[in-house]
């Protein structure tokens, strides 16, 4: 049982935006223990499969720090490759990012998202991907002010976060040691709309009811409002 919020109350939620000054976009969201350092850069150079297109691309890259854990881990660098699960949370953000970009307005344009966790505690992915929204949106702000996008390819807000079924009860912002009893967790990707982007679902211990899945479904939807209010209170009162 939790002790200092209740089931369906989010972690309390902190974005410092521009956190990193030589970055075109960036913030810092903690999400009560969980920190990640969100990076927007702008690039000349697209990938080489879209070159006559006519169009930008949106990217990401994630990593956690070696003492963003309790006990230090080695960096994946000198380890010579990624994790499979790297790979995967990299790919789910700029999936995500790209979902709600209109990809034509940002002309022959890349931006890559770096995510960086400083310190994990639980939902490290679901931290970046609304982190990285911020980030992504000074960024595009940054390049419209410069004259170098003519419009805003943003089609609208997007954040993520997890939930969870413990001893048969749907909870909201799942933190580490919660993740680790689940019998069940999922990780949300919705937009400001209601749209679903991506849904990632395991079931550990017992198989996920219908209802269970609901739960956490409605659930998500209120955090992830809570989130776009979050976010754009922080870009409303932050100019570049």
């Amino acid at each position: 049982m939790r002790k200092n919020r209740k089931i369906n109350e989010l972690r309390e939620i902190e974005i410092i935006p521009n956190f990193s000054p030589n970055a075109e976009g960036s913030c810092l969201i903690k999400c009560g223990e969980t920190h990640v350092l969100c990076n927007a850069s702008v690039d000349d150079n697209i990938p080489r499969w879209l070159k006559g297109q006519d169009r930008g691309w949106v990217t990401a890259e994630y990593g956690m720090l070696p003492r963003s854990t309790l006990d230090r881990m080695n960096r994946e660098s000198k380890l010579g490759k990624q994790s499979g699960r790297t790979q995967e949370i990299q790919r789910l953000i700029g999936r995500s990012l790209r979902s709600i970009t209109d990809l034509y307005k940002l002309k022959n344009y890349q931006i890559i998202v770096d995510c960086d966790v400083l310190q994990a505690d639980g939902g490290t992915r679901t931290a970046a991907i609304t982190g990285s929204f911020v980030a992504l949106k000074l960024c595009v702000e940054k390049l419209i002010q410069e004259k170098k996008i003519k419009s805003n390819p943003i089609i609208e807000n997007l954040a993520a976060i997890s939930c969870g079924v413990i001893e048969n009860q749907t909870y909201l912002d799942l933190d580490y040691s919660e993740d680790q009893g689940a019998e069940v967790d999922a990780n949300f990707v919705i937009t400001e709309n209601g749209k679903l982007v991506e849904i990632q679902m395991t079931s550990e211990e017992k198989l996920c009811s219908e209802e269970n899945f609901q739960q956490m479904l409605t659930m998500a939807k209120v955090g992830i409002s809570q989130l776009i209010n979050k976010q754009k209170e922080i870009l409303s009162n932050y100019k570049i």
